[in-house]
């Protein structure tokens, strides 16, 4: 690939990143696990569409301005935080039962069977707070400028253009990772009783650790500064 040095490598790494646990992969596995493969895959595609946000930003240079000025990290990452809190939140607070399964939002199964989470506005919602819950996260578009500029040759003719590059295969891989966790979670939830039975504290779990990933987010610092 032109421009790029050490391609393996930077998919080995990619891959590593990609399967340690996080925001991403939290919202993708409670998702595959409360309503199944379909709001899996979707959560999994919601997260990816957000991730082309800070692609784009980096490549076309305002990573490097949320690096460098304060006021501009400190607003994305109130943004972020407060959308990872709420996400949270909802979890915590919403009630069981299955009118309040169809029209709470976030990770409530929709149905008894967990494949069967289908209704377009419920995969809509699914996808709609994936994209947020990346594209809120200024530490991503933070990771891409500090990580991809590692695999591009000093000599490159055209550096923007590998930036892309590396971007979009990065972000092509860890959708097929997540993916994979989305059929995990659905498989686990199908076949595993207890896991069944237990869905109502992996909501709260979930809960609880999305507050914790938003008053993380809330107290880190600009790492440029």
């Amino acid at each position: 690939m032109t421009g790029v040095d050490h391609l393996g490598l930077f998919i080995v790494a990619g891959l590593l990143l990609n399967l340690t646990p996080g925001p991403d992969v939290l919202y993708v596995v409670a998702n595959g696990l409360r309503r199944g493969r379909r709001a899996g895959v979707v959560a999994a595609l919601g997260i990816t569409a957000g991730c082309f946000v800070h692609i784009t930003a980096a490549a076309i240079g305002l990573s490097a301005l949320v690096a460098a000025s304060a006021t501009a990290f400190n607003v994305l990452k109130w943004l972020g935080a407060a959308y990872l809190l709420y996400v949270g939140a909802t979890l915590l607070l919403s009630r069981q039962g299955a009118e309040s399964a169809r029209n709470a939002p976030g990770l409530i199964a929709d149905s008894e069977d967990p494949a069967r989470a289908t209704g377009t506005k419920s995969l809509k919602s699914v996808f709609v707070q994936g994209f947020w819950t990346n594209a809120l996260n200024p530490k991503v578009a933070l990771f891409f400028l500090a990580f991809l500029p590692q695999f591009i040759a000093p000599g490159a003719p055209h550096k923007t253009q590998a930036f892309v590059l590396l971007g979009l295969l990065f972000n092509f891989n860890g959708l097929w990772v997540n993916i994979g966790w989305a059929l995990c979670a659905a498989w686990l939830a199908r076949r595993v009783a207890a896991v069944q039975h237990g869905m109502h504290w992996l909501q709260r779990a979930a809960g609880v650790m999305f507050i914790g990933f938003g008053l993380r987010l809330a107290l880190s610092d600009n790492p440029s500064v």
